[in-house]
C-alpha cells in the first residue's frame, strides 16, 4: 500500500466523523459532559489544522456525524463564519491542533470527579489501584489558569502546556486528554474519571490511602503501555452498543 493510500485511510473525514458522534454520545451517557459548553475535535489533516469540532450549544447526546463543523486552524475569519463554533472551542481546540499535530483527537469535557479533583489545591491522582497508576508521571497538572476559555491568549497557554502530553488536569476547570485517534483520547478520558472517582471514593471514607511504590506503579504503567489496543477493542464494542440503541449518531 502506499503512503498515499495509507494517508487516505488514516485521514478518512467519514469515518473520524462518525467516531466523534459517537465520543459525544458515549460522554453523555457516562455523564462526563457539561451543559452544552464542553467540546470535542479530531483532525482530518497531517498538518492537524482542519479538524472536526462540535456545533455551538449542540446537546452531546443528539450529536450526528453530519453536523460537525470542519474548521481550519489557520482560517482568522472562522469566528465571522454564521455558523462560527463556541469561542472557547475554536480558542483551546484550535490552538492544540495547530501546536501539536499529533493530537489528533482532543477532548474537553468536565466529568464530575474529574473536575472535583481539579477543585483541590493538590489534584495529583494517588496510585491507589489499576486506574489511577495509568497516569502516574504522564499527567500536566495545570494550575496556572490565567483566564476565561474564550481568550486566545489562554488558550496559546493551554497548548503549549500540553506539548508532550495525552492528558491534562486543569486547575479550577476540567479535563483535556489527547489522542492518535478518537479511540485511543477516549479511552484516556474514560480511565481518567474512573481513577478520579475512585481517588474521591476512597478520601471520602476519611481513611488513610494505601498508594502503591514507585515499583509496584511503574510496573502497572508498563502493563497499560502494552493495552494500547484494548483502546481501539472498547471504543468498537461502545458502539455497538450506542448502534443497538439509537444509530442516529452516524447520520
Amino acid at each position: 500500500m502506499t503512503a498515499a493510500e495509507n494517508a487516505a485511510i488514516e485521514f478518512d473525514e467519514d469515518q473520524i466523523r462518525v467516531d466523534l458522534a459517537a465520543a459525544f454520545r458515549l460522554a453523555a451517557k457516562m455523564n462526563f459532559h457539561e451543559s452544552v459548553g464542553n467540546h470535542f475535535s479530531a483532525t482530518v489533516s497531517p498538518d492537524g489544522k482542519r479538524f472536526l469540532c462540535n456545533p455551538k450549544w449542540r446537546h452531546f447526546s443528539l450529536m450526528k456525524a453530519s453536523e460537525l463543523l470542519l474548521l481550519d486552524a489557520s482560517d482568522l475569519s472562522t469566528m465571522d463564519r454564521p455558523d462560527a463554533p463556541d469561542a472557547s472551542a475554536w480558542c483551546i481546540h484550535g490552538a492544540i491542533h495547530a501546536r501539536i499535530p499529533t493530537a489528533r483527537a482532543v477532548l474537553h469535557c468536565h466529568p464530575p470527579y474529574a473536575t472535583a479533583m481539579c477543585g483541590l489545591i493538590d489534584p495529583t491522582i494517588p496510585p491507589i489501584d489499576q486506574a489511577t497508576a495509568r497516569f502516574w508521571n504522564r499527567t500536566v497538572y495545570d494550575m496556572e489558569i490565567g483566564g476565561p476559555p474564550d481568550d486566545p491568549v489562554e488558550g496559546a497557554r493551554v497548548a503549549e502546556a500540553m506539548v508532550g502530553n495525552t492528558v491534562m488536569m486543569m486547575g479550577n476547570h476540567g479535563v483535556t486528554v489527547v489522542g492518535e485517534t478518537v479511540a485511543h483520547a477516549f479511552e484516556e478520558l474514560y480511565y481518567l474519571e474512573r481513577a478520579c472517582r475512585n481517588v474521591v471514593l476512597a478520601l471520602s471514607s476519611g481513611r488513610p490511602l494505601r498508594v502503591m511504590d514507585d515499583a509496584l506503579t511503574a510496573s502497572v504503567l508498563r502493563m497499560w503501555a502494552r493495552f494500547t489496543d484494548q483502546s481501539l477493542a472498547h471504543f468498537a464494542e461502545q458502539k455497538t452498543l450506542l448502534d443497538l440503541e439509537d444509530s442516529s449518531y452516524r447520520d
